[in-house]
């Protein structure tokens, strides 16, 4: 059995140290905020991200960065706009040997880059491995069955973190397309906004289908042109995520669409959010990556559009209505 090391203390992050713990792993959690590592380690809970979900004895937590730091194997699971900052205050603890384990969805926004170009970037490790799929956290911790794509250009690293997070609830298969799995994971956020402001304005199952449907199409557009496979978006990285992600109510992204279509502001819904929706700023980074590589991407567009420069939702679904008409 290994030592792990998560740090982030999220939901998501919570719910992978539950799956390791259960696979007898030896789990150290950690959190920038003292109140969250102090709840898991008296109350065995994770009160502020994942609040009723009892967490194994053999799951620890730390406010010591050094300590999680010095595992050999490490899951980020931070918000994607804190992962560089927190990988340059980790790295000179990260042993080159390390196993790193990125479970961050979403894109940087000044760079555009993907979350295991910043890893590589800020650590000397040469084994990275992303993890991504329709993972909704609570239905997870809940004990309910999902799966995920574990995808490195090493397959032998992803098959090594195939092993230490299967189980008989949750099913991890490998991929060795890192661009396609974490375009997917990144990019659909931004489509369950679309889908939520969809539901929110109540415009029926055949609108929200449509979006799903053309919004999987621009994002396989995107990420073949950036070196990604199209095989790759049919999968749980790509629809699979997708679906889940715009359907469930669960999805912080699809509740950030919902509020947008009951007129309330951006800054309002995200200051009263815990965990962090991805689609938020990964709409500002892909909207620049489509326009640097000339990639059209219109649901994207109007995202963009609607978060940050107030587009009214009716004007931006109308928008997309009214475009020139085209083959599917």
């Amino acid at each position: 059995m290994s030592k792990i090391s998560v740090i982030g203390a999220g939901a998501w992050g919570t719910t992978l140290s539950i799956l390791a713990a259960e696979n007898k792993h030896e789990v150290t959690i950690w959190s920038y905020e003292e109140d969250v590592a102090k709840s898991i380690k008296e109350l065995r809970e994770n009160k502020k991200y994942l609040n009723g979900f009892p967490l194994p004895q053999n799951i620890d937590s730390t406010t010591d960065l050094k300590k999680a730091a010095s595992c050999d194997i490490i899951i980020f699971s931070t918000p994607s706009q804190y992962l560089r900052e927190t990988l340059r205050n980790a790295s000179r603890f990260i042993k080159k040997e390390a196993v790193i384990i990125s479970a961050v969805k979403g894109l940087e926004i000044e760079t555009q880059k993907r979350m295991s170009e910043i890893i590589k970037g800020e650590l000397p490790c040469e084994k990275v491995t992303v993890i991504s799929g329709p993972n909704i956290s609570k239905e997870i911790a809940r004990g309910l069955p999902a799966a995920t794509v574990a995808a490195s250009d090493n397959i032998e690293a992803a098959k090594f973190v195939q092993e230490i997070l299967n189980s008989g609830r949750f099913r991890v298969y490998t991929n060795t397309d890192m661009i396609g799995v974490e375009l997917g994971g990144a990019l659909k956020n931004v489509i369950a906004i679309a889908a939520g402001v969809a539901d929110g304005l109540m415009l029926g199952n055949n609108a929200k289908s449509a979006l799903m449907v053309r919004g999987i199409t621009e994002i396989m557009r995107l990420g073949v042109a950036m070196g990604g496979k199209s095989e790759t978006f049919s999968g749980l990285s790509g629809i699979g995520d997708l679906i889940t992600t715009c359907e469930s109510t669960l999805s912080r992204n699809h509740q950030v669409g919902v509020e947008i279509a009951k007129g309330r502001k951006l800054k309002d819904i995200i200051t009263k959010m815990y965990d962090v929706a991805e689609g938020v700023p990964t709409s500002k980074a892909a909207r620049e990556l489509s326009r640097r590589l000339k990639i059209e991407m219109p649901i994207t567009e109007e995202v963009y559009s609607v978060l940050y420069e107030g587009k009214d939702p009716f004007k931006a679904i109308s928008s997309l209505m009214q475009r020139e008409l085209k083959n599917e």
